[in-house]
């Protein structure tokens, strides 16, 4: 059995009345699913949602970190800059989607708020005084490339829980990922 998060054992659905301060951990895996007729085992779903809610917070941190360079790009290359970080953040949304939906179809709760996202996304900090072009496809490119590496290792880990849909949700968010990557990175490339 794969443990997402090592530092807590006991896993239970989170309860409104709770105080998420307490065991923000415990909040992304549950040992309660909905009722559902998908034939994957228990273990393999609560796996797979647990996975997928880390990937679920690591694409909202990664969605937000694209817009705040979207928001605060300046130089020559501005207007072009501007519009690839906001279709970044186009795309990304769109696998945030996908990624909580399969939760769902799991059985399991997606856990997509902001707060989670920010508690237990993996990805480094953007730096919020960064301005020029340069410095934001730096940043964002690290951050694609991060996401890019744990997209292909959710799909081996998928893959060992015998679920290969949500391995090919991986392999289709990581291929997406990498083409983003590719088109951030070529503004750093160039040889003036």
């Amino acid at each position: 059995m794969f443990n997402w998060f090592p530092e807590k054992t006991a896993r239970r659905r989170y309860d409104v009345n709770d105080n998420p301060e307490d065991d923000r951990e415990d909040n992304l895996v549950s040992s309660k699913l909905w009722n559902t007729q998908n034939d994957l085992s228990k273990n393999a779903r609560l796996e797979a949602v647990g996975l997928l809610n880390q990937h679920l917070a690591d694409a909202v941190d990664l969605a937000y970190q694209a817009k705040q360079a979207h928001w605060n790009v300046k130089g020559p290359s501005f207007i072009a800059l501007h519009e690839l970080f906001d279709k970044v953040v186009e795309e990304i949304e769109e696998y945030v989607d996908e990624i909580a939906e399969r939760a769902v179809q799991l059985g399991g709760t997606a856990l997509g708020t902001v707060r989670v996202s920010a508690s237990r996304s993996r990805l480094s900090e953007y730096p919020l005084d960064t301005s020029s072009g340069s410095a934001h496809v730096k940043a964002l490119s690290a951050a694609l490339a991060k996401f890019g590496k744990t997209s292909r290792a959710a799909i081996d880990a998928s893959a060992a829980l015998g679920d290969a849909d949500t391995a090919d949700l991986f392999t289709e968010v990581s291929r997406g990922v990498d083409k983003l990557l590719w088109k951030v990175e070529a503004h750093a490339q160039a040889k003036d």
